[in-house]
């Protein structure tokens, strides 16, 4: 249970986009949420098997929950039940990677009453959300900066590509009672770049062609550079055949950007591993421009979690801010009651002593709300 929870009215959203920003937030502010329009002129209106699938894996972390959805699925009504964690198993739909799940627990996992052990199965790299490789080594950074620390671990039993996935993860993450302050100004310089080149039921010389391909744009910029094959074999290689590429480039003030490319689905136009390769080192050059201290897929959580802290100030430089994480500082507002002061640093600006590299950066500060998590006992 959390200090600042309500029961005031009801959020009202219409339409499907963003569906997973709001019950999470709804879940961690107490406050309901009705979501309508889903979907509601498509041919297949209403919600879809992963995103029901989401709602499930909710249920199960949190007690008392109320969720009511309408005939044609095109309307959720959802009352946010007490945080309770614990063991949790669950199927994740092989319409959306592990990674989805993972980015929603990861948000709700330190606020619970009991540390969250979450064996998760289903695909574990695909073209759309995060892999496990990346949370592993760029989101648990993240989180450590904020005080989520000891406990925290994310293991790869097996590894699964669409469409049929077979992959299986666990996750452990503390329980915290507060969040430390982010102080995040200093983006900093590549220093070097590592990543993984995976392969699941395809030929073990696949991530040997991949590895190649990427090094032979990525020398041309950084020595310090190691890339890991991981080849997996017979029942740890999943249901489906695939390979992909994660790349993260590591600052010289302990920051991380990452990217990551994954082949297409069994079935669609086969992918060639040299091509994947040289398009996942170009989307590492093209993310090191826009610079910051996160990437952009990592802007939203950083941002949830510096609202969630001490009622002290917290800041953070990013890049130019994507889509997703606009329409999270309004969530923000809504759910928090929580705004960020934005301020827009010029590419050519000088700070620090020296010039400062790639596109316009934006310096977020906020004030946190000081939320605080009352099941975690004081010892």
């Amino acid at each position: 249970m959390a200090s600042n929870q309500s029961q005031s009215s009801v959020l009202r959203y219409e339409g499907c986009n963003f569906f997973r920003q709001r019950l999470v937030l709804s879940t961690l502010s107490g406050k309901s949420v009705c979501i309508s329009k889903i979907r509601h002129k498509d041919d297949d209106p209403g919600l879809k098997d992963f995103e029901a699938s989401f709602i499930r894996l909710l249920d199960k972390i949190t007690n008392g929950s109320y969720i009511e959805v309408n005939e044609t699925g095109t309307q959720v009504r959802y009352q946010p039940g007490l945080l309770l964690g614990g063991s949790v198993e669950h199927d994740c739909n092989v319409q959306r990677a592990i990674g989805y799940y993972l980015e929603a627990l990861i948000c709700l996992a330190p606020f619970v009453k009991k540390p969250i052990k979450a064996v998760l199965r289903g695909v574990t790299n695909d073209q759309v959300d995060p892999s496990v490789d990346v949370i592993k080594s760029v989101t648990f950074p993240l989180l450590r900066r904020f005080g989520i620390d000891e406990g925290l671990e994310l293991k790869i039993n097996r590894r699964g590509a669409p469409p049929h996935g077979g992959g299986e993860v666990v996750f452990r993450c503390p329980v915290k009672r507060n969040l430390r302050p982010l102080q995040l100004t200093k983006p900093g310089k590549v220093k070097r770049i590592r990543g993984v080149a995976y392969a699941m039921r395809v030929s073990p010389a696949t991530p040997n062609r991949i590895v190649d391909a990427a090094r032979s744009i990525l020398n041309q910029f950084l020595p310090d550079i190691y890339i890991y094959t991981d080849h997996m074999k017979g029942p740890q290689s999943g249901k489906s055949p695939g390979f992909g590429l994660s790349l993260v480039a590591e600052t010289t003030e302990g920051n991380f950007i990452s990217v990551e490319s994954a082949s297409n689905r069994a079935g669609e136009e086969p992918s060639i591993p040299e091509d994947l390769g040289k398009q996942t080192a170009m989307l590492l050059m093209e993310e090191i421009f826009r610079g910051g201290c996160v990437d952009s897929r990592h802007q939203s959580l950083a941002l949830l979690l510096m609202a969630l802290g001490q009622g002290d100030v917290s800041k953070i430089t990013t890049g130019p801010l994507s889509p997703y994480t606009i329409q999270f500082l309004r969530h923000l507002r809504d759910f928090l009651q929580v705004m960020f002061k934005m301020e827009v640093i010029p590419a050519d600006a000088e700070g620090d002593g020296e010039m400062r590299t790639g596109g316009d950066k934006v310096l977020l500060t906020c004030v946190g709300s000081g939320f605080t998590n009352l099941s975690k006992t004081i010892m």
